[in-house]
């Protein structure tokens, strides 16, 4: 540039037009760059507006907002009400367990029998009612299946298993008389009010020649001994018999003996009567 001037100068051109042309020459080239510029700022200040226009919320996306915060606090007194009514329940089922494990470990069957005995008694006041037999209509309502059932559940109830030893018969007939008991309440209360304390003795007390019994009680007594007698002389217990059972007795007297064996050792000597037919014992 300074070689410029300095040829200008040269030529007779004054150094001011020089500066003159010179600040022109600036001038041009800026008015060049400045239409590639303006654009540039104009996008750069529509950006910046955007910006603050989002920036700044309007009506819908306020309403939108609020309309998120009700849901979500729908939900949440949602799930309180279901804790609370979780803990409602929890709290009942406690107090519940609590009064089960109170009861007798029994009690529901009771409650299920006592229901049943209510049941029974309302059918026989209606049956009572209307002039029938309980007993024809209750048979009615059974059928033949249930029929069977219980009988079979009858013969099981107290079966015979034969003898087995001297305690268990004597066990069984003391069963069987004390259910054909009878008290006499009447005659209890009697002596209850002529005893007192003393019905009721203790280790310590003295029983030998206090008691005489009543001429009905010891009739009652002789009428009963004299039936066991009767009944034991007509006895004779039906012993079923097995034709495929295997025979390993030789006369009557030793099957008895072997049923004896069998009854008292059978589960002990299993292993070994099956290696003596297997053939296999050492």
């Amino acid at each position: 540039m300074a070689a410029a001037v300095s040829a200008l100068s040269s030529l007779g051109v004054p150094e001011a037009d020089v500066g003159v042309r010179r600040g022109r020459d600036r001038a041009g080239r800026g008015s060049r760059l400045l239409p590639g510029l303006l654009p540039e700022c104009g996008s750069l200040q529509s950006e910046e507006e955007e910006e603050e226009e989002q920036a700044e919320p309007g009506p819908a996306a306020a309403a939108a907002a609020e309309q998120r915060r009700e849901e979500r606090l729908r939900r949440f007194r949602e799930l309180h009400m279901k804790r609370y009514e979780a803990c409602k329940l929890n709290s009942q089922e406690v107090v519940e367990e609590d009064k089960r494990l109170k009861l007798p470990p029994n009690w529901e069957a009771k409650k299920a029998r006592l229901e049943w005995e209510l049941q029974v008694q309302e059918k026989k006041k209606e049956c009572a009612a209307r002039g029938e037999d309980y007993e024809r209509v209750k048979l009615l309502e059974v059928s033949a299946e249930d029929a069977e059932r219980w009988e079979r559940k009858k013969k099981k109830k107290n079966p015979d298993l034969g003898f087995s030893d001297y305690a268990a018969a004597q066990l069984r007939q003391y069963q069987r008389l004390t259910r054909q008991i009878k008290p006499d309440l009447e005659q209890y209360e009697k002596l209850k009010e002529q005893h007192g304390e003393a019905l009721y003795p203790t280790s310590d007390s003295l029983l030998h020649g206090t008691h005489v019994p009543s001429k009905e009680g010891v009739d009652r007594m002789v009428a009963d001994l004299e039936k066991q007698i009767e009944k034991r002389e007509k006895y004779s217990r039906r012993r079923p018999y097995n034709d495929d059972a295997d025979i390993d007795y030789i006369n009557e007297r030793n099957a008895k003996f072997n049923q004896k064996a069998e009854r008292f050792y059978g589960k002990y000597t299993a292993e070994i009567k099956q290696n003596l037919e297997r053939g296999t014992a050492v």
